[in-house]
């Protein structure tokens, strides 16, 4: 149907409605609605239209680097930037992603590898904290004897 004669319908049942080719190469954001559906490169952010029902699709020889904002991500690609899926998060068995995923649902297959962090959306942001005390370790004690610190003039 598309070029490589394999069949492109998204298994989430939504319809693509805009095709990038397998030899196009976007360099800018792009916002769109509905179904985008990528088999070639997006250099920048892609952005579903706030309120739709749109579904993002990578496929297997699709690219993106920038962030992605959507409600339903399908990767079979690469990624590389973070993505922000609404509602769900789909890595096909050849999916690459470089970033962090923020998700509500997400469905993994075998063989898809991140190189980020999985970051449930209902999650609370963890707090910074410095090494000694994100492995658990109580903080240092206030130093002894003749050394003291001298406050810094501002």
């Amino acid at each position: 149907m598309f070029g490589s004669g394999k069949q492109k319908t998204p298994r989430h049942g939504n319809a693509v409605e805009t095709l990038v080719g397998p030899r196009a190469v976007i360099r800018g954001d792009v916002r769109f609605s509905g179904g985008l559906y990528v088999e070639g490169a997006i250099h920048g952010k892609v952005l579903a239209d706030d309120g739709s029902a749109a579904v993002l699709t990578i496929a297997e020889d699709g690219r993106i680097e920038g962030e992605v904002r959507a409600p339903v991500v399908v990767i079979s690609g690469q990624m590389m930037g973070d993505v922000y899926a609404s509602e769900r998060v789909e890595l096909a068995a050849n999916a690459r992603v470089q970033g962090n995923i923020h998700y509500k649902v997400v469905e993994m297959a075998a063989g898809a590898t991140i190189t980020g962090r999985l970051i449930h959306a209902d999650a609370p942001l963890a707090q910074l904290t410095g090494p000694d005390q994100a492995a658990g370790a109580p903080a240092p004690a206030p130093a002894r004897g003749k050394a003291r610190a001298e406050p810094a003039e501002a």
